[in-house]
């Protein structure tokens, strides 16, 4: 191909990602536009609940995030946490909490002996077993929640068109500049993503750290032990209640986080993790993936022709149309103060991610919990005999 038409085939190519920011900046102004304008929502439909809490040992603040869960302003409803055994060291909590709210209906369950690869969901499935209501809420244990939160997860159910909830998260507190750089990647890149798939196809997913459903929906999919050997059990989850005809309504309420890594190692394991289950479960859209990275396109056509003209048109955009979702969605969508001071940190996450795009082509097998796993066929397959956990406190996959 001669020179100057390759030029003009990657100047082309580079303003492709410029189609999915336009998309993005119109799904997340039309969700929190019509999310603003829906009638006033009557929060009297208040039918029993089980909160179930599936945990793994402490995250920081847990006392505080557990009893977010005790101080509802809700007529009547369980919260049922289940840990492994005796030994996890959230069981002392979770005993100080019976005592300290004995009004509350608290339980505590163990799962020994109801082992699966993904442990948090041995655990659901135990539990939705034992759960006393029809409908169930899902949190991860490093959730904080106000008091109006059960009421607002619940409303949605009195359409019975609606088979599932699910509502963004947001980490308050960043310690670190690793735990900013994963909040601005969070509201810039994944809640855009999730905005455009509202859009284009509707909710057919979960976010782990608010699942809502009812014992009727999980039993309709085959019940929690469908999901015990694959990866991606949030996203699973949504998707198999939509697939029943029902809707699965994302909500534009947030609820508090705290971050689960360590250090950018951590961040990066995670994310190479995330990104490669992505890519066993959906090859052609993770490939797709491709033509929505703006900064290395961008790059590239200021590279190929590198002109004041065509590094202002292209890199001006970039940082434009990315400023621009990132507000749309952080702070005029979901009222993150403070953000601003991290947007200087997209263009670095925009690398990371591209990076770590590129490196989830090279894995063939995850580290997971210590052991490593091949992804075969969209679930784990051991390549150890034996199961080993880790000490994470974090329940989810």
């Amino acid at each position: 191909m001669p020179p100057k038409i390759l030029e003009y085939v990657v100047l082309f190519a580079a303003a492709i990602p410029f189609i999915f920011y336009f998309l993005a900046i119109y799904s997340s102004s039309r969700y929190f536009w019509h999310s603003r304008n829906q009638s006033e929502k009557n929060l009297s439909f208040t039918p029993p609940i089980s909160n179930l809490k599936p945990v793994r040992g402490l995250d920081p603040d847990t006392y505080e995030n557990f009893a977010s869960f005790c101080r509802q302003d809700y007529p009547e409803y369980e919260l049922i946490f289940c840990v492994t055994d005796q030994t996890d060291p959230s069981v002392p909590v979770i005993q100080k909490l019976m005592q300290d709210f004995p009004k509350r209906k608290i339980r505590l369950l163990y799962s020994a002996g109801h082992n699966a690869i993904n442990d948090k969901v041995a655990k659901l499935r135990l539990m939705e077993r034992e759960a006393q209501y029809e409908y169930l809420v899902i949190n991860d244990s490093d959730v904080r929640v106000d008091s109006g939160y059960l009421r607002r997860v619940v409303e949605p159910f009195r359409n019975p068109h609606v088979g599932g909830v699910t509502c963004f998260y947001v980490s308050p507190r960043e310690k670190s500049f690793v735990e900013k750089l994963q909040t601005i990647g969070m509201i810039s890149d994944f809640y855009a993503g999730v905005l455009v798939a509202w859009q284009l196809d509707g909710v057919h997913f979960t976010l782990g750290p608010t699942m809502v459903s009812t014992k009727q929906r999980v039993r309709a999919f085959g019940g929690f032990q469908v999901l015990e050997n694959r990866p991606a059990d949030d996203l699973l989850f949504g998707r198999l209640i939509a697939e029943q005809g029902v809707e699965v309504k994302l909500l534009p309420c947030v609820v508090e986080t705290v971050p689960d890594f360590k250090g950018m190692r951590e961040l990066l394991a995670k994310r190479v993790r995330w990104m490669t289950v992505m890519r066993t479960m959906r090859p052609w859209g993770h490939f797709g993936l491709l033509f929505t990275w703006g900064l290395p396109w961008t790059t590239l056509a200021v590279l190929v022709h590198p002109t004041l003209g065509v590094a202002g048109a292209y890199w001006g955009s970039y940082l434009a149309f990315r400023v621009a979702i990132t507000w749309l969605i952080g702070i005029r969508g979901l009222k993150q103060a403070g953000l601003w001071r991290k947007m200087p940190l997209i263009p670095l996450w925009d690398a990371m991610a591209f990076l770590i795009w590129l490196v989830s082509f090279t894995r063939t097998s995850i580290r997971w919990r210590n052991v490593d796993y091949q992804l075969r066929d969209g679930q784990f397959a051991s390549t150890a005999n034996t199961f080993a956990p880790d000490s994470s406190s974090k329940s989810d996959s």
